[in-house]
């Protein structure tokens, strides 16, 4: 007697939306501040043109909510409300230890079966909160899933009266991206990859500057840090220069398809070398591997879900057309993949 195994449900990820921050920077803002620095001239470092940053009194909820009203009007306040699982990842939570989840939930009218506040996944988290869903979806009766990316640490720890005065300050900047999955064929998620390296786990810092033996929690005049020594800063370069090809041309292996045939590669964007090096490691054309870096800095694990929605709503990502994701954390302990049939709405 044969069992027939039955396929999963496919998950499709139907939609994309974003928020930035009114207040748009530009560098002159941190030129003013800056100390001679010998690492502003590594190519780590080099500024976007501008980025945004948070308003004193904006939490990440407020970002989420903002970013999840487009897909609203798209969709219906339903879409969102009778939501079954809501994901969100968010770089600096404004509250350590309770997360944004449930006041999400409170604000937008939803009352989810799931409610996960991740905090590892980094600039990849776009791409794990995806892999989160789609496991959960396809082994419950969730239907449906909101996702929510937040970097929120530009306009609040990089503008600090030290930290402004350091290279990486003018790096990053502030916005939300989510996403809206749902059990359909209409935008099916055709693979996930995702890779975690805990040996590179501790070559990112969050320390007191220029304190650096205080916890963060405890009193002092240091004011934290988010960066990597500056002896580590080759070996994370390396790092990102080879992970975010290798894990997306493995997953473009197990679905058949070459690197140079992807129509829209969109990944992290933490400088411009990382992406002119992940563009020819491709082998693409620089207008497949867009990216938002010199509007929007490094938005972290935001970047992807942002480009996604400009792009979108630019009208330059066809409907079918084969999107691939790929993108790693902090200084390498995780990497990522997804690709989909692009079929969100416009």
């Amino acid at each position: 007697m044969s069992t027939t195994v039955a396929e999963p449900p496919v998950i499709s990820l139907l939609d994309v939306a974003s928020y930035l921050p009114e207040n748009r920077v530009s560098t002159d803002y941190f030129t003013q501040f800056a100390r001679s620095d010998r690492m502003a001239k590594n190519v780590m470092f080099r500024s976007p043109t501008y980025r945004h940053h948070v308003a004193p009194d904006e939490t990440a909820v407020d970002m989420i909510e903002r970013a999840v009203a487009p897909l609203i009007e798209r969709h219906g306040a339903a879409a969102i409300s009778d939501v079954d699982m809501l994901l969100t990842h968010v770089q600096l939570p404004d509250n350590p230890v309770l997360g944004s989840g449930p006041e999400v939930a409170r604000r937008l009218g939803m009352r989810p079966d799931w409610v996960l506040d991740i905090h590892n996944g980094g600039c990849a988290a776009f791409v794990h909160l995806m892999q989160l869903a789609q496991q959960i979806m396809q082994s419950s009766n969730a239907r449906s899933a909101l996702i929510a990316v937040v970097q929120n640490s530009a306009g609040q720890a990089f503008t600090q009266s030290e930290i402004r005065k350091l290279a990486q300050a003018p790096v990053p900047g502030d916005g939300c991206g989510v996403g809206l999955l749902v059990k359909s064929s209409d935008a099916p998620i055709l693979g996930i990859e995702c890779r975690t390296y805990p040996e590179f786990a501790g070559d990112m810092n969050f320390t007191g500057f220029p304190e650096t033996d205080r916890k963060y929690w405890e009193p002092g005049k240091a004011q934290a840090c988010i960066g990597f020594t500056e002896s580590r800063i080759t070996k994370v370069f390396a790092r990102g220069n080879r992970l975010v090809p290798e894990v997306a041309l493995s997953l473009c292996g197990r679905l058949g398809v070459r690197g140079a045939d992807v129509d829209t590669f969109v990944t992290n964007q933490p400088n411009r070398l990382f992406l002119r090096n992940w563009t020819e490691a491709l082998e693409l054309p620089k207008d497949r591997h867009p990216d938002t870096f010199d509007e929007c800095g490094n938005l972290f694990g935001a970047g992807i879900p942002v480009t996604l929605d400009t792009e979108n709503r630019a009208g330059r990502l066809r409907t079918g057309s084969f999107v691939l994701m790929s993108a790693f954390a902090h200084a390498g302990d995780f990497a990522g993949a997804a690709a989909v049939r692009w079929g969100a709405t416009q």
